[in-house]
């Protein structure tokens, strides 16, 4: 092709990549994107703070408590029971976790019922049990990785 002939279509090609990059649908919040990130960060920054069923307040959360506190404080309006949460997410590989991803549990033949918020590097916070305190844990523990039922993102 001639110099002249790429001259004529470098426009037309330009046009083509703006009109398909403006015809996508946006995405809101990339997976580990900063809504999600500052949810994990506000999350851990719970550390220290007490168990209590019900809690979803710095006063004392349980599982999905945090996991609500933590989202609604960074933007993201989830739902507040660790069933809805799973229900209202979509499945993720655990190969392609991102920071601000939930993790679920089966504790006591219950189904799905811990969750967590990943914080990368096998990091996870949560708010554990009665008489306990809103902790990080690690998923290369055996106790985790034997209870681990799934993966989400909100």
């Amino acid at each position: 092709m001639h110099r002249s002939g790429i001259t004529l279509l470098l426009p037309l090609f330009t046009g083509m990549l703006l009109a398909s990059g403006c015809a996508s649908t946006p995405i809101a919040d990339a997976p580990g994107g900063a809504r999600h990130r500052e949810a994990s960060e506000i999350a851990a920054s719970m550390v220290g703070k007490p168990y209590r069923y019900g809690g979803n307040t710095p006063q004392g959360f349980d599982c999905s408590g945090l996991v609500y506190f933590s989202f609604k404080r960074a933007g993201i309006d989830v739902p507040r029971s660790t069933e809805t949460q799973r229900g209202k997410s979509r499945k993720v590989s655990v190969s392609g976790l991102a920071r601000g991803d939930l993790l679920f549990f089966n504790q006591d033949g219950k189904y799905s019922s811990h969750v967590g918020i990943y914080l990368g590097g096998k990091r996870f916070v949560h708010a554990p049990s009665s008489g306990k305190r809103v902790r990080v844990d690690s998923l290369a523990e055996a106790y985790w990785q034997k209870h681990l039922v799934d993966t989400r993102r909100f």
